[in-house]
């Protein structure tokens, strides 16, 4: 045993310093500024674990630089900590920033190589299932979904107040399933919610580099499960599992009743009708097991929930809101889509909840697929890109105050319409270049219609722990009109 680990530390050493010196002679221009690194390990002791935007975005604001070099052990990882750095790299040069890393943790043990998030942009076929569905005309086919849910959740949480979270896993499933797989769910203890959240929740911390070593050394995913400190081969063999049936078990579902004729509208519906039985059908259905799996994996929830959080924490918010939404829509009533354009501050609501607590503060990596040089610094091939969305949307250059919730940064002075000169969050929210999230016009109809209901619907207060807020309903109007709801289903 003694002698199989010293083997196993040489070869691990070994491969830091070989690795080292031919990325040291690749090139004479310096790489971006970065923290102080350690021979051989680079960085790696300080990468950090939780909450690595602010990490990131602190030791930019040390080195005075918005393109940011961290080396994890010979792995090169550039972090983007600017809207222009972003702009300029993965919207400007987009053809040769749009590579995904691959992450053997996450790709080859895990078993989320078919996710098509993960993939390269070349995976023609599985843009052309995402377009048919999801582009800006499409998506409005989905509106009606999106309203039966945020009304289904309004429901939720007056019968069940307390249990807030699982109210919400509910709500965001009965999203994505609805539209894409065109299925119904039965209650929050649903088989597909309940296998999203364990399938997905250990594949999150999984993508920021360095928080497994096997990522940084690939090698080490052949060591056999036994050998101590290999507990990440355990951990994958779980999540494999899970991966592989949120990728089928939904599918299969929905093709069930494709093939007998009870199917609803959906991204899975829609794909069958159009196979080409010319070509392999398998390989298409992988297609969309694939797209259909990687919105599965999505979740709307984390907008939803900071939207409660802020208007709990700032009531002066939530009265503006009241005020604007009893100006709309008549006594009893609940707000519709056709609403938008005549409610204003729900919508900069709903924009500065993007921007105050973004979901994913740094977004999926993208992968450098060329060597390049931006401002006299060399990026090599192969590096891990990170846009520090956080960052930029907490920029006080473009958002004065960035650290408070005010949604008046996004109105007009005459408080009727929403400025033009003031940055949309969406620009770093949903992603930059070739890789911005294909299904953000869904998502964003479906965040302002459960934000506005939820404000329209419910008094939104702190109370002590453990349950932290409370919602009850404003009137028993709207109390009346939410339970009716569950007739009209």
């Amino acid at each position: 045993m003694i002698d199989l680990l010293a083997g196993l530390a040489f070869i691990i050493t070994l491969y830091l310093y070989v690795a080292r010196i031919v990325r040291w002679r690749k090139g004479a221009l310096p790489l971006p500024p970065g923290p102080k690194r350690l021979p051989l390990v680079g960085n790696l002791f300080v990468m950090p674990k939780t909450l690595e935007w602010e990490t990131y975005h602190q030791w930019s604001q040390e080195l005075n630089t918005d393109v940011l070099h961290v080396d994890a052990a010979g792995t090169n990882i550039i972090v983007l900590d600017s809207y222009q750095a972003a702009v300029d790299l993965l919207e400007k040069r987009s053809s040769i920033y749009s590579g995904r890393p691959r992450l053997p943790m996450v790709n080859e043990l895990m078993g989320w190589d078919w996710n098509f998030g993960f993939m390269d942009y070349g995976a023609r076929s599985h843009r052309k299932i995402m377009h048919h569905s999801f582009h800006p005309s499409a998506a409005k086919q989905f509106l009606p979904h999106e309203l039966k849910a945020a009304r289904r959740l309004l429901r939720h949480i007056l019968e069940e107040p307390v249990d807030l979270l699982s109210n919400l896993r509910h709500f965001s499933g009965e999203v994505i399933l609805s539209t894409t797989y065109g299925l119904d769910i039965a209650s929050k203890d649903d088989k597909y919610i309940t296998l999203a959240k364990a399938g997905v929740d250990p594949v999150v911390p999984a993508l920021n580099p360095g928080t497994y070593l096997v990522d940084v050394i690939p090698a080490l995913k052949y060591v056999p499960d036994w050998v101590p400190g290999a507990g990440f081969k355990k951990t994958a063999k779980k999540c494999y599992l899970l991966a592989q049936a949120m990728k089928n078990s939904p599918f299969e579902a929905a093709k069930y009743d494709f093939e007998n004729g009870t199917q609803k509208p959906s991204l899975c519906s829609a794909s069958l009708r159009r196979l080409n039985h010319n070509i392999s059908i398998e390989d298409q259905e992988d297609d969309i097991k694939s797209v259909a799996g990687t919105l599965f994996a999505d979740s709307s929830m984390g907008a939803v929930a900071t939207a409660i959080i802020a208007l709990m924490n700032h009531p002066e918010v939530l009265k503006k809101a009241h005020e604007e939404i009893d100006k709309v829509i008549k006594p009893g009533k609940l707000p519709d889509f056709a609403d938008e354009p005549s409610l204003p501050y729900i919508t900069a609501i709903v924009k500065e909840t993007m921007r105050w607590r973004p979901t994913a503060p740094l977004a999926l990596p993208h992968l450098s697929l060329t060597d390049d040089v931006y401002r006299n610094y060399r990026i090599p091939k192969g590096s891990i890109i990170l846009a520090n969305a956080w960052a930029m949307l907490h920029d006080e250059n473009i958002y004065p105050d960035p650290f408070a919730f005010k949604p008046e940064r996004f109105l007009t002075e005459d408080g009727l319409g929403i400025r033009k000169d003031v940055k949309d969050p969406g620009f770093a929210f949903w992603g930059f270049g070739r890789r911005i999230c294909p299904g953000r016009y869904m998502a964003a109809s479906s965040l302002w219609i459960t934000i506005a209901s939820l404000i329209a619907a419910f008094n939104i207060t702190k109370i002590p722990e453990p349950f932290q807020c409370s919602l009850k309903p404003r009137s028993k109007e709207i109390e009346t009109q939410i339970r009716a709801t569950a007739l009209e289903e």
